[in-house]
């Protein structure tokens, strides 16, 4: 059983090359042509210039580029200009992109790359792509380098590690001052070697060190191969990606292999475990979980999980540590209904050591799983019992095949939730809770027939392009098919037609926003064939109908929930480089409240402070988000064994004390020691406690609701309450 640490977000969500897993896709990135044949990974020789050799771009690199660029100038959202400031920013982007860590580069590097500091938009102009490969083949023979230097050390050099001496690693890097010789470089990587060893014999003391020395020869070897890989296609792709990123995060050019991926990805054909993943520094990183897909229903992966290796079955592990995110989906595909191990550092990990493994069987995600569900809760109130509608919606869906061809019965989210509200309806719910969390999007039609089931008509959201048209989409169906008390609870990963659903709501006064800030994507995409290969451009812009945009803030709610991602500084729309930013347009003709909701508000607000303060779960959450913010302002690791073996035990008795806190307030039996609880069933991560999942909450009866769910149904009823009293009321005037 793994030693669970307090929560500590890794760095960055969302940056690097991000990887579509949704149903088990092909990677977004191009496939590199096969490392060439003279080395194996157990072979390849430690002489960094018998193995070092540059890559040299192609001349088709040289009209793509043109044709790129000239497509951000004249099509893209934003007034794109191409300039000396665009130059300096693209240069920053791209060395980061390279060596974000800061552990490859000398100083002297970054003076030489100087030189293109104001003339890369010039070169990109001329489709020259040279600089881009010149900066990459200095990288990769630092990396080179350094995998040379960290083998000697493991295979060659027999001098004992010494975990006596008080030193330590700094964790995070970008900030910190480039190294400003070999010697400091030398240094710093004879600290992570001397840590990866560390890490190794605290995660199992009864391995041998030969044994460590031969796994982490097996890892830094892989990692050389997986860097010997890389052909001019990966460089000219990263190059073109820091470009097109300098716009904006969510624009990109794809080349032949990758938009055949991309379109492989929209179609829905591969099977896999359904998470998206992205490459941070050397590791595998979990961006999100696909709601109803493989991983979703196994229940254990979680955002911001690092995965190390991969088993096929009971096979033995592969370390990807270092692999690219395309080759390490290649491993995570599969037939269907077989099972895929992976070990992983759980985003809660407060050091490398803490590992887990989780089975998956792999699947596709069904229609059926990501379908909303509805169930009711009770919320006692002075002796009375309120009955509260619950429904979960984990992405805005349409079966489009069947729609296309005329099925009278083809599946939608507004059709299935007007089936559930007339269920819940004949039931006689006292309200109805719209469970958004984790919801990352999906149609924007059925965004907007959905708000129409809670409106009589109007619109619901403005959209305005490059060329500053202004699209008002709405509803036009009259008459509303519930028109009770209605909340909608959301978190920092809804996102997008979550946010057009849930803006609207709230600008509507039709209800309350429960929850955090939302994600803030509110932008639009279009595709642009160019040759065999693609372009996916920003072209237009999302506002609410109060004239407010979503993008970059995402939606505010009216009543805040504590929530772990909050802590994080990578999550979310503003966390990406150049994110467009926030701005308001027009108010929209034609919009008018249901109701006035504002008064209330601030009873609402206080009530529910008032509950957290003596609710166990939210104290707990607290707790917890408190602790992540304290790991998060230290950044160094430790390299002496008895410091960290004590940072260890004061860690494990802290979870201790506050779970045992948690628990005796619920009346439950407190954990006897450490070992007791972490062979226990409970969920200690936060991550998990604030995800929706209805089929979990409801199996048992005596199983414990979902504290989120139950506090919504807590303001629901205060908003009933104060509705007889006459504080406001739902009908409009």
């Amino acid at each position: 059983m793994i030693i669970k640490k307090a929560i500590s977000l890794p760095k960055t969500v969302l940056s690097g090359s991000i990887l579509g897993l949704l149903l088990g896709l092909a990677a977004v990135l191009p496939l590199s042509a096969q490392q060439s044949p003279q080395y194996l990974a157990s072979n390849i020789p430690l002489d960094v210039d018998a193995i070092y050799e540059a890559i040299t771009p192609i001349d088709e690199y040289t009209p793509i580029t043109r044709a790129v660029l000239s497509q951000l100038v004249r099509n893209h959202y934003s007034e794109v200009q191409v300039n000396d400031d665009f130059s300096s920013l693209m240069l920053d982007r791209y060395i980061e992109r390279l060596d974000p860590s800061r552990i490859y580069f000398t100083q002297a590097d970054i003076d030489e790359f100087e030189e293109y500091r104001f003339e890369l938009d010039d070169m990109l102009r001329a489709g020259d792509v040279n600089a881009g490969f010149e900066m990459y083949n200095r990288y990769r023979q630092r990396v080179i380098e350094r995998m040379v230097y960290s083998l000697r050390r493991i295979e060659e050099d027999e001098t004992p590690f010494d975990f006596t001496v008080d030193e330590s690693l700094i964790i995070d890097r970008s900030e910190e001052p480039w190294p400003t010789s070999f010697a400091e470089l030398e240094d710093l990587w004879r600290k992570r070697v001397k840590s990866n060893v560390l890490n190794a014999v605290l995660a199992d003391e009864e391995t041998s060190m030969e044994e460590i020395r031969a796994d982490l020869s097996e890892r830094y070897r892989s990692q050389l191969s997986q860097l010997l890989k890389n052909d001019q296609r990966e460089v000219f792709q990263s190059y073109m990606d820091t470009m097109t990123m300098v716009v904006d995060p969510h624009t990109q050019y794809y080349l032949p292999q990758a938009a055949e991926n991309f379109n492989m990805n929209m179609s829905l054909q591969l099977q896999g475990i359904g998470a998206v993943l992205t490459t941070e520094n050397e590791y595998t990183e979990v961006v999100s979980i696909v709601t109803g897909g493989p991983a979703d229903l196994a229940g254990e992966l979680q955002p911001n999980d690092r995965i190390t290796a991969v088993a096929q079955g009971d096979g033995d592990f592969v370390d990807v540590i270092g692999w690219r995110v395309d080759d390490v989906v290649q491993l995570i595909r599969g037939e269907k209904g077989s099972v895929v191990r992976l070990n992983v550092i759980p985003s809660s990990a407060e050091n490398d050591f803490e590992q887990r493994i989780i089975s998956i069987t792999r699947d596709t995600v069904q229609l059926e799983n990501q379908s909303a569900k509805s169930e009711i809760i009770e919320v006692e109130r002075d002796g009375e019992i309120f009955n509260i509608g619950v429904i979960e919606l984990p992405t805005f869906y349409i079966d489009f095949a069947a729609y296309q061809n005329r099925d009278p019965n083809y599946r939608s989210t507004t059709r299935d939730v007007r089936n559930l509200l007339e269920e819940l309806k004949e039931q006689n719910v006292d309200g109805v809770v719209v469970d958004l969390r984790n919801n990352g999007g999906g149609s924007l039609s059925e965004a907007n027939s959905l708000v129409g089931l809670f409106i009589d008509r109007g619109p619901t959201v403005q959209v305005m392009d490059a060329e500053n048209n202004n699209i008002v989409q709405g509803d036009s169906d009259p008459g509303m098919v519930y028109d009770g008390p209605l909340a909608v609870l959301v978190n920092r990963l809804s996102a997008s037609a979550s946010e057009i659903f849930a803006g609207a709501i709230q600008d509507y006064q039709r209800g309350v926003v429960l929850g955090s800030q939302t994600f803030g994507k509110g932008t639009v995409q279009e595709l642009i064939p160019m040759g065999s290969g693609q372009l996916k451009i920003t072209r237009a812009k999302f506002y609410r109908i109060s004239g407010e945009s979503t993008q970059f803030r995402g939606v505010l709610p009216d009543v805040d929930f504590p929530d772990i991602y909050d802590v994080s500084e990578e999550i979310g729309e503003e966390a990406l480089d150049s994110a467009l930013p926030w701005d308001t347009i027009e108010t929209t003709s034609f919009y008018r409240p249901f109701a006035d909701l504002q008064p209330l508000l601030p009873t609402l607000v206080s009530r529910h402070e008032q509950r957290l303060q003596g609710d166990p779960d939210f104290i707990y959450i607290n707790a917890q988000i408190q602790k992540a913010l304290e790991n998060r302002a230290d950044n160094t690791l430790s390299l002496n064994r008895e410091t960290l073996l004590a940072e260890r035990a004061e860690n494990d008795a802290w979870r201790l004390r506050t779970l045992n806190a948690r628990r005796t307030a619920k009346g439950e039996e407190p954990y006897a020691s450490v070992e007791e609880m972490d062979n226990s069933d409970e969920v200690e991560d936060v991550t998990a406690i604030n995800t929706p999942g209805l089929d979990e909450i409801t199996e048992d009866e005596d199983e414990e609701l979902d504290p989120y769910l139950r506090e919504s149904g807590n303001v629901l009823v205060d908003m009933i309450e104060l509705q007889r009293s006459n504080v406001f009321t739902f009908a409009a005037e």
